[in-house]
């Protein structure tokens, strides 16, 4: 359960039924899905790499579902389909890099299951579906609302409800965005001779642009999570997996920190990677000048002294960055060593990323 529901888990649905699921059944299976169309930034390689390797440590079987179909559905990499299993072949690098073991997780495209099976349950959870619910559960694609899609676009949601169920899923460990669909699984599943998964949703990382809100959701604190998301799309809010220890620097010199507001991507970075496990300390390294070395035991203690303006925003950002490199040096590493890993990192580089 700890393993499970640390950070940065932000909401677990239910508790008692992640509880009972761990009491009962030897190996749960657990799934994340991803739409393979792009490079991969620290929200989609590094927190799905801590996530997988809580899940499998805690004795969950975890599928890495790289959604090719939905990629196409969706206009990823200009509907080249080729290029999208491309695409998650070097996701697969990304987070073997990153610690997965690979021993321990399935990979699996979407294409694998969709067979005359799967299409006939698109349908029959489509039919338990309204189009208002589809339309509301856009969310999961990155589109809102007032988007005018193409037909097909509103296939996706009882696609990815349908994947729980052929892929035999017991937890939806995915990201809060992905939330919607969870729950229209958890709705029809009964009605369809199936069950209710458990839903294990992580927090977003914010770009490093700061909050902003886009309209995806009703709930305001929930929209701006959403709309405020890293995004390979805007390469300027991301740290990409692979970026060179510069590169690092600079995007978190330049990135929304306002001086005693916690609420900024630097910020999220201590507290939902760097001290997540709520046990690693965390040293901000500074000129003796103004104040020297310091080192907090919790993020509670840090939060506390940035509000109270006892820790500059650039001692900040300089510490967080060069802890961060150390964390992405295995990835930066196998992607200038591995040749398929370096072609793979090369074509997606040239290639068109479409949102």
């Amino acid at each position: 359960m700890e393993l499970i529901t640390r950070l940065p888990t932000e909401e677990v649905i239910t508790p008692s039924e992640l509880r009972e699921l761990l009491e009962t059944k030897e190996t749960p299976i657990a799934y994340n899905g991803f739409e393979p169309s792009g490079l991969a930034h620290i929200g989609t390689g590094l927190i799905t790499a801590l996530k997988v390797r809580d899940l499998t440590d805690a004795g969950v079987k975890y599928i890495l579902f790289l959604a090719d179909w939905h990629a196409w559905v969706n206009k990823k990499l200009g509907g080249d389909i080729e290029l999208i299993r491309k695409a998650s072949e070097y996701f697969k690098h990304v987070w073997i890099s990153l610690g997965v073991d690979p021993a321990k997780v399935e990979f699996k495209l979407a294409s694998e299951i969709a067979d005359q099976d799967y299409w006939a349950l698109v349908l029959k959870v489509a039919q338990h579906m309204s189009m208002n619910r589809a339309m509301r559960a856009m969310t999961i694609a990155g589109r809102t609302m007032k988007e005018e899609l193409p037909l097909a676009a509103y296939f996706y949601p009882p696609m990815q409800v349908s994947d729980i169920f052929t892929m035999k899923v017991d937890i939806c460990q995915l990201g809060m965005d992905q939330r919607r669909a969870n729950i229209l699984a958890r709705e029809i599943g009964p009605k369809l001779g199936f069950w209710k998964p458990v839903c294990v949703h992580h927090h977003l990382l914010m770009g490093l642009q700061g909050p902003k809100k886009m309209g995806y959701e009703d709930d305001e604190i929930l929209d701006v999570q959403i709309s405020a998301k890293m995004s390979k799309s805007i390469p300027t809010s991301a740290i990409f997996v692979h970026d060179s220890p510069e590169e690092i620097r600079q995007k978190i010199r330049g990135a929304f920190c306002p001086a005693r507001d916690p609420n900024n991507p630097v910020m999220e970075l201590v507290k939902y990677v760097i001290m997540r496990d709520g046990k690693t300390p965390f040293t901000i390294e500074r000129p003796q000048k103004y104040g020297g070395e310091i080192t907090f035991e919790s993020y509670e203690e840090l939060e506390k002294a940035y509000v109270d303006g006892n820790l500059h925003p650039l001692d900040l950002k300089n510490s967080v960055a060069e802890v961060l490199i150390k964390i992405l040096e295995p990835c930066r590493k196998h992607f200038e060593q591995d040749k398929e890993a370096k072609e793979l990192l090369n074509t997606l580089i040239s290639a068109e990323i479409t949102r």
